[in-house]
Order: C-alpha cells, then structure tokens, then sequence
C-alpha cells in the first residue's frame, strides 16, 4: 500500500490532501463467493448500510447458497425486503451457479478482463458489480469504478472535473493503482460527511 501511496503522491496532490486531513484509508476486503455476489446485487443503488440490512436479513431467515436461493419463494424474498428486480437477479445468480454456466471458485485464477467477460452475461451483474468484486475480493489493483457515485462525486469535488471522459482520461495516471486512489477517494467522501462504513 506505501507504495501505491508514493506513487499516486507524485501524480496528483489531492491524495495528499486526503491523507493529511483523514488518515489512511481501510482496504476493503470481503470473502470471494456467492454471497457476497448477492450482497452486491443488493447494494446496487441504495446505501451499504440498507443493503446489508437486508442480508442480515436473508442469513438469519435461510442459508444464502445458490440450491437454496434458486427456490427461496419470490414471496419471503418481498418479506425479507428484496424487490422483484433483485429477486430475479439473484435467481439468475443462482441457476447460472447450479448450471456450471459460472464457476465462482475459478474466477480468482483469471486475469480482470476475463472475470469481466463472465460475469457481464448475467442479467442483474454490471461493471460497478464487477468492479467490486474485483477490488474487494481478488484484490484487483487497478480499477476506478466510474459508475459509482461517490468515486464521481469526490472527483468533481477536488479536481473540478465534471465529464465522464475527462475522468477516464485524467485517472488513467494513476494506474497501475487506480484501485488505491478509489480507496483514498471513498475515504474522503465518507470522512467529510462523518460517515463510518464496515466493509
């Protein structure tokens, strides 16, 4: 991490910025699997906090594996709190789990663009799904997820930028660890509104 901290010092102030004012970020971590597939299914557009919330719920009310999730009534998934649309992306989740169409397991042994290629075809799993699976559980240290709000938001904030392609431009230099600057960026954002998030 010291390393991609030195490096993304030279390339652009505001991390510095960061660090002097809030301390070093937490590297987010979670486990590799389908649970946390569905935990990111749920946390698509609504806070991490409510999305959680929520697969508290569905662990304390059945085991949350693909067998069991593939034929979880899409009435007790309502009453667990999870919309239909949800509902169906996680059903996709698991038949695909079930059919070998996806092997979970096998995706730590691919390079990012292939885990990418994979799990795109699922109906419900797009690139900010994708890309923090990457980050969070295979340790990716290269990506940006510019589809997330708080990542858009903080980069307009400090570096004034406030179009998409003028984003992917300018952070290309931070890679090879554009992953690390994503941390830094979440940390200002969560920081500045005295939000604590558990990973």
């Amino acid at each position: 991490m010291q390393q991609a901290i030195d490096y993304l010092f030279q390339k652009d102030s505001i991390f510095k910025h960061i660090i002097d004012t809030y301390g070093l970020p937490t590297i987010p971590k979670r486990p590799q699997g389908f649970e946390t597939l569905v935990l990111l299914i749920l946390e698509q557009q609504v806070s991490i906090d409510s999305a959680k919330a929520t697969f508290i719920k569905i662990k304390a009310h059945t085991t949350c594996d693909p067998e069991t999730m593939s034929v979880l009534p899409d009435e007790e998934f309502r009453a667990l709190g999870v919309s239909r649309q949800k509902t169906n992306y996680i059903k996709i989740l698991a038949h695909a789990v079930l059919n070998k169409e996806l092997d979970i397991e096998a995706l730590a042994t691919k390079s990012a663009q292939q885990v990418r290629e994979e799990l795109i075809k699922l109906k419900g799993i797009g690139n900010w799904t994708i890309d923090i699976y990457l980050m969070f559980c295979l340790q990716e240290p290269d990506l940006i997820p510019l589809g997330d709000i708080a990542v858009v938001n903080t980069i307009k904030e400090l570096l004034d930028i406030h179009d998409k392609q003028e984003m992917e431009i300018h952070t290309e230099q931070w890679s090879p660890y554009r992953s690390y600057a994503t941390f830094l960026l979440w940390h200002y954002y969560l920081k500045k509104r005295k939000r604590t998030i558990v990973y």
